[in-house]
């Protein structure tokens, strides 16, 4: 029914909230202009996807048995849940809304695999306190690094978007990696494409909402949280790729976001407890727990409605 549309729309829907967060403290802070950010993101999570995507595929295409019509609903649901969430401004875990529409798909149709389940959930938990973490290590590290050359050159900025440019490329080959089976996963799983086939299909409908819709995420992730400089942008910007890439390599699919926002939230941390605004951290937060929970509605009830059989 829905075919090979749900995942261009969901990978559209990936790109527009999720993937964005890669360089969107840069833009943000104004050290990289928002359409350079957006094709150098789409580039490299292309890249990504097709040299590292293959492993998070094979752990999402395992957690059930879907046919082609069931993982266009798991696709469609998650995408419906991402969009209205991102509608909303909240940086939404694409991650948590594909598993939450394959359970909500699953407890109706059967066929369920929970075995890998609590392992991606231990790594959902971890993205946002490792990428914390990281971030406050890097910063510590680098700090001095930083200001050490900065003096030496006639301007600190070229450094700093230099360095920008850099991270936010190695960020969005990551995600590439790591996200594009949140997009395509189930399809690999149902035998309707080959690896090679998710990820091309995948990178480009990323890629294809970074550059058409992510600028309104790129501001609440980037100054929403903390005020951001340019090197403390340069920091959040490599913590959330280097956690990003570490769970690609597990094969886990992870949010960028709650990588992003543990980030961020860790360097606030470090510069002083007041620049944090916690409305805003609340205001993400719920949105997080809402995700899984939407879409696994929305699947469930478009999967039912799907499968309704009328008498006469």
């Amino acid at each position: 029914m829905l075919g090979y549309a749900a995942p261009v729309y969901l990978g559209w829907s990936l790109g527009a909230n999720d993937a964005s967060n890669i360089f969107g403290t840069a833009v943000a802070s104004r050290m990289v202009r928002f359409l350079t950010a957006a094709l150098l993101g789409a580039l490299f999570v292309m890249l990504g996807a097709v040299l590292e995507g293959e492993a998070g595929m094979r752990t999402l295409g395992g957690l059930s048995d879907l046919d082609l019509s069931a993982a266009g609903i798991v696709a469609f649901g998650a995408a419906i849940a991402v969009t209205l969430l991102t509608i909303l401004r909240l940086p939404v875990s694409t991650s948590q809304a594909v598993v939450g529409a394959i359970l909500g798909v699953g407890l109706i149709r059967g066929g369920m695999h929970t075995g890998g389940l609590a392992k991606i959930v231990i790594c959902w938990v971890g993205t946002p306190v490792g990428a914390l973490l990281i971030a406050i290590a890097a910063y510590l590290l680098l700090a001095p690094l930083y200001n050490r050359m900065a003096h030496k050159l006639v301007s600190a900025d070229i450094l700093l978007r230099a360095g920008l440019i850099l991270v936010g490329c190695y960020g969005a080959y990551a995600l590439g990696a790591n996200n594009v089976a949140n997009v395509t996963g189930v399809f690999v799983g149902a035998g309707a494409l080959s690896p090679l086939q998710g990820a091309l299909l995948g990178g480009a409908s990323i890629g294809l909402g970074i550059v058409t819709f992510s600028r309104r995420v790129m501001q609440t992730v980037g100054s929403g949280i903390v005020r951001l400089n340019g090197f403390s942008a340069l920091v959040v910007s490599l913590a959330t790729a280097l956690t990003v890439h570490l769970y690609a390599l597990i094969g886990v699919p992870v949010s960028s976001s709650q990588a992003v926002v543990g980030a961020v939230l860790g360097v606030g941390l470090l510069k002083s407890a007041e620049t944090l605004r916690l409305r805003a951290l609340l205001g993400i937060l719920s949105g997080w727990l809402a995700t899984p929970l939407l879409a696994g509605l929305v699947s469930a009830a478009l999967y039912f409605a799907a499968h309704l059989e009328f008498t006469e």
